[in-house]
């Protein structure tokens, strides 16, 4: 009795009698046969203990120790004393008509949170990549639940024929919503017109890039939502006005300073404030070159941090930054540098929803970073052309 309950504590399987184990070629192979018990017959509910005959049925487990492991199961098939019918004993961790444990079906979902392809995933799994991912395709996300706090990006999937795919996040919760198989306008607009109207008055912030396709369709389906900038894309506005200023000096140059102010972009992008004795040496050199580009990168540190004007970033309210963001948008446009101006005439576009943002602490941090792992699965995946999949994979990989 004591060597049984060893036995079923290290298989893991109950009811089980291990009757042999054989390693054949590195693979683990173990004869069992089921305790005896009554059955009741599936046609006229009759208990029954008379068994027909037996069938070894070979059934793929888990590996164990290392090594790819299989269960050769001598089945029962009982026959019924009232009306004939002939049925095979249950087995509880064996679904009817399946050829592997439910347990490997359950590790082998589980493997799908992982960002690994689907290849290595049926490898660990001692199944075939068709079998894998018709094991997969059984799960199935439904539409979510809008919640308070949206945000929306896009990023390039290349699934369903289509470049770009749209994906919908709770960054409140930090929780994927919904991947949408375009970024098309009226795709978009079908998509959230589908929700009923209490249940888009729950949104009551959306968190955007500076897109003016998001914006426009958003207002239309959230007219009563507060729509904010994210903080990282207006900041980036200013760090391109300042990297197409470095450009074009440059151009003036020689040809080693020019390589030299080439190779320093990123000394001249980086935060003053954690710039070190050797870079600020660099960078001060950089700045006496060009008047321009000295102006230029105050401008930038004038946005960030305070330099010579106001800072702009570390406003405390909305209407503080109303008050900086336009004091900084006149000493722009007053200046002679021109790169600065398609910054200016964005932010002037974009101003309620920038200054939105100091109310409110919420970006599109989560997102980015779901983005993120979703290059890495493409890149391990060599791509996932068919979308329903992908989405449901995303969402599985998030949940």
């Amino acid at each position: 009795m004591l060597c049984n309950d060893c036995i079923e504590e290290l298989t893991g399987l109950k009811d089980i009698i291990v009757k042999d184990v054989k390693n054949i070629y590195g693979e683990q192979h173990i004869y069992a046969v089921m305790h005896k018990r009554i059955h009741t017959c599936p046609a006229c509910g009759e208990k029954t203990l008379k068994v027909h005959d037996y069938r070894e049925q070979i059934i793929k487990d888990l590996s164990s120790f290392g090594q790819i492991t299989y269960i050769h199961l001598r089945k029962r098939r009982h026959v019924c004393p009232v009306c004939g019918k002939r049925f095979y004993e249950e087995v509880d961790f064996l679904p009817r008509y399946h050829r592997m444990t439910s347990r490997l079906y359950t590790y082998l979902i589980d493997q799908f949170h992982d960002v690994s392809s689907v290849k290595h995933i049926s490898r660990k799994s001692n199944v075939s990549s068709t079998t894998a991912m018709r094991i997969f395709d059984i799960i199935e996300y439904p539409r979510p639940v809008l919640p308070k706090v949206l945000s929306i990006d896009e990023f390039r999937g290349n699934a369903g024929g289509e470049k770009f795919q749209c994906i919908l996040t709770d960054p409140q919760n930090k929780k994927v919503l919904d991947i949408l198989p375009e970024r098309r306008a009226e795709s978009l607009y079908a998509y959230f017109s589908s929700f009923d109207k209490v249940e888009k008055e729950k949104v009551k912030y959306i968190s955007i890039d500076m897109s003016a396709l998001f914006r426009s369709v958003l207002k239309r389906c959230f007219p009563k939502a507060s729509i904010i900038a994210d903080k990282y894309h207006v900041v980036r506005q200013v760090t391109w006005a300042l990297d197409r200023v470095r450009k074009e000096e440059q151009k003036k140059f020689s040809r080693d300073r020019r390589l030299h102010f080439k190779h320093s972009r990123q000394i001249l992008l980086k935060p003053s404030c954690r710039l070190t004795e050797y870079e600020k040496d660099q960078l001060a050199v950089m700045l006496r070159a060009s008047d321009i580009m000295r102006e230029a990168y105050l401008m930038r540190e004038a946005y960030l941090r305070k330099v010579e004007f106001e800072k702009v970033m570390n406003s405390g309210s909305k209407d503080e930054a109303k008050r900086r963001l336009s004091k900084w948008i006149v000493l722009t446009q007053n200046s002679s540098i021109k790169e600065y101006q398609t910054c200016c005439n964005t932010f002037i576009k974009w101003f309620d929803e920038i200054t939105e943002s100091f109310d409110h602490n919420i970006t599109n941090g989560y997102t980015e970073g779901v983005n993120n792992k979703i290059k890495v699965l493409k890149r391990v995946s060599f791509g996932v052309q068919n979308f329903s999949r992908f989405r449901n994979r995303i969402l599985h990989m998030m949940a």
